[in-house]
């Protein structure tokens, strides 16, 4: 299993002035592997015969599966995730539930 220790913590958007896109951004960068493993686990449940995913019971999940968890793994990021999961798989587009962005 590969190493899904977190490399960075990052503050509130409030403390460090950054918008909560940059600063999923800086993680997603310093955090591939929690990708992956988010790419990975909407994968299975799909080919199970799922037809929705919730990305928040994906970060729950991956949340239990590591022994400390991921430092900095928002909640505010599941969107993100969720739009980044069907940029790159377009037909999974039906499978989560997307809301309209209100703040960046």
């Amino acid at each position: 299993m590969e190493d899904l220790r977190p490399t960075a913590v990052l503050g509130s958007h409030r403390a460090t002035g950054r918008t909560i896109t940059e600063q999923f951004h800086a993680f997603d960068a310093h955090n591939p592997h929690v990708y992956r493993a988010l790419e990975r686990m909407a994968a299975r449940r799909l080919a199970a015969g799922a037809t929705r995913v919730s990305l928040k019971d994906l970060f729950e999940d991956l949340r239990r599966q590591l022994p400390y968890g991921v430092a900095g793994l928002n909640n505010n990021y599941t969107a993100l995730y969720a739009r980044r999961l069907i940029d790159d798989h377009p037909h999974w587009a039906g499978a989560f539930e997307l809301r309209r962005r209100r703040a960046a």
